[in-house]
C-alpha cells in the first residue's frame, strides 16, 4: 500500500458501525475519506455484528432520550436509501416486579416512562391487570411500553452503508495494524503494517481497541477509565404451539434494567429465536441480587419459555459493554491534538446512536466543531488539574 503520494482529507480508524457512520457524513464535506479497519468489516468480533439491536428513547437522563430521538429520525432517513427494512418498530418495553424490584415507583420502568412522557414521545402505561391482558407472555407487576422503539437490523445496514460508502468514494481499507500516529502542524502521520499514510484529520473509533490505538499517538499517556463485559445470552426457541406470541406484531423488544435484562421477539421465523441476555447494571454487584442470569429471569418473569429448548448464542451478538467510569460517552479531540478526533464507551447501548454520533465526529473533524451540545462527553475529562493546569 502506498498512500503517501496523496494525503488524505480524513482517516477513521474502526471499522465498525460508528466508524462506517463517521466516514459516511464526512464525505459530505469532502471527497478523501478513508476507514482502516483491523480485521474485515462485519466480523463477528466488532460490536456492530448481530442480527439485532435495540432501538428506544426510554432513558433516564432527557439528554439520552432527546439524542437517541434524534438518531432514530437520522435513521428514518437512511432507511430511504434502502430497499430492505432497517428497523422493526415493535416498542421497547421496560417491565417491573414486587418480588424482584420491591419498590416499583422507583424501577427504570417507571423513571424512564416519566423522563420521556415529559418529553411527549407518548410511552404507554400498564398496571395490573391491563399488563397481564397487553403482554400475556410475562409475569410482573407493571410494565411501560416506549411505542418507538423497537429492533435494528446491523447485518441489512452494513451492507447498505458499505453500498453508500462506495457511492461517495470512500477507501476502505481491511487488515491493518496501525503501529505509529504522529500529528504535526497540520496533519497526521500514520504507520501500519502495510505502509504509511497522511491525513489533515484522524478519528479514532476502534471499540475495544481504543486505548490500544491511542497508545499509539505520539506523546500521548492519557488512557480512557474503561471496563468491558460481555453479557450472557441465549436463544430461546418457542414452541408450535406458542410461537406467534413471540413475533414481532405481538412481542415488543423487553428490557428489565434494573437487574441488567434485555431481550428481541422472533426476528426471523426461520431460526425461530427469542434472544434474552443478562448484564452486570454499573454499580451493583451480581451476589447481592436476586436474578443472577438469563435461566433466573425466565423462570421468575418469562416462565412461558421455561421449559423450551434454548441454547447459548455463538453465531452473534460476540460484542463487548464498554462502561466508562462516570457513565458518560467519550467523543471530541485527543486532549493536546487538535487534529485527532477519538469517540468510544458507548456503554453497550450505542449502536442506535450510531448517525448521530457518526455526524457529531464527522462535524467535529472536519468542521472544527460540532452543532451539537458535545461537552459533557469531552475526553479531557479525563485529566487531572494536575496534569493540564
Amino acid at each position: 500500500m502506498d498512500q503517501n503520494k496523496q494525503t488524505k482529507d480524513l482517516i477513521v480508524i474502526g471499522g465498525g458501525i460508528m466508524g462506517l457512520m463517521t466516514a459516511y457524513y464526512a464525505s459530505a464535506y469532502v471527497k478523501n475519506v478513508a476507514i482502516l479497519e483491523k480485521s474485515t468489516i462485519g466480523n463477528m468480533e466488532a460490536a456492530s455484528f448481530s442480527f439485532t439491536r435495540s432501538i428506544r428513547t426510554d432513558y433516564l437522563e432527557p439528554f439520552y432520550a432527546r439524542l437517541a430521538f434524534e438518531a432514530q429520525g437520522m435513521w428514518m432517513d437512511l432507511q430511504l436509501e434502502s430497499s430492505e427494512k432497517l428497523f422493526i418498530n415493535c416498542g421497547c418495553l421496560n417491565i417491573a416486579k414486587k418480588s424482584v424490584t420491591p419498590d416499583l415507583l422507583q424501577t427504570y420502568a417507571e423513571r424512564s416512562y416519566q423522563n420521556i412522557s415529559n418529553l411527549n414521545y407518548l410511552p404507554e402505561r400498564f398496571d395490573q391487570p391491563e399488563f397481564s391482558k397487553r403482554f400475556p407472555q410475562f409475569e410482573a407487576d407493571m410494565g411501560t411500553l416506549d411505542t418507538k422503539g423497537g429492533y435494528l437490523l446491523p447485518q441489512v445496514i452494513t451492507e447498505l452503508m458499505l453500498r453508500l460508502l462506495k457511492q461517495n468514494g470512500v477507501t476502505i481499507l481491511e487488515n491493518i495494524d496501525v503501529i505509529s500516529i504522529e500529528e504535526t502542524q497540520d496533519q497526521v502521520s500514520i504507520v501500519t503494517n502495510n505502509g504509511n499514510m497522511k491525513t489533515r484529520k484522524l478519528v479514532i473509533s476502534a471499540g475495544k481497541g481504543t486505548n490500544d490505538v491511542i497508545s499509539n499517538v505520539v506523546n500521548n499517556d492519557l488512557v480512557f477509565p474503561i471496563t468491558y463485559d460481555r453479557p450472557q445470552r441465549k436463544y430461546y426457541y418457542p414452541t408450535e404451539d406458542i410461537f406467534d406470541q413471540f413475533l414481532p406484531e405481538n412481542f415488543p423488544v423487553f428490557a428489565y434494567t434494573d437487574i441488567g435484562i434485555y431481550g428481541h421477539p422472533i426476528f426471523d421465523k426461520k431460526k425461530g429465536a427469542v434472544k434474552v441476555a443478562y448484564f452486570v447494571p454499573v454499580g451493583m454487584k451480581k451476589d447481592d441480587q436476586k436474578i443472577k442470569n438469563v435461566e433466573d429471569f425466565v423462570n421468575e418473569c418469562l416462565p412461558i419459555l421455561k421449559n423450551v429448548r434454548s441454547e447459548e448464542v455463538t453465531d452473534a451478538d460476540m460484542c463487548w459493554y464498554d462502561t466508562v467510569a462516570d457513565d458518560d460517552f467519550i467523543l471530541g479531540n485527543l486532549p493536546g491534538y487538535k487534529n485527532i478526533i477519538v469517540g468510544t464507551g458507548w456503554r453497550g447501548t450505542g449502536y442506535k446512536f450510531a448517525p448521530i454520533v457518526g455526524k457529531m465526529m464527522a462535524q467535529s473533524a472536519m468542521q472544527s466543531g460540532t452543532v451539537y451540545s458535545i461537552s459533557k462527553f469531552s475526553p479531557g475529562r479525563f485529566i487531572s488539574y494536575e496534569k493540564n493546569p
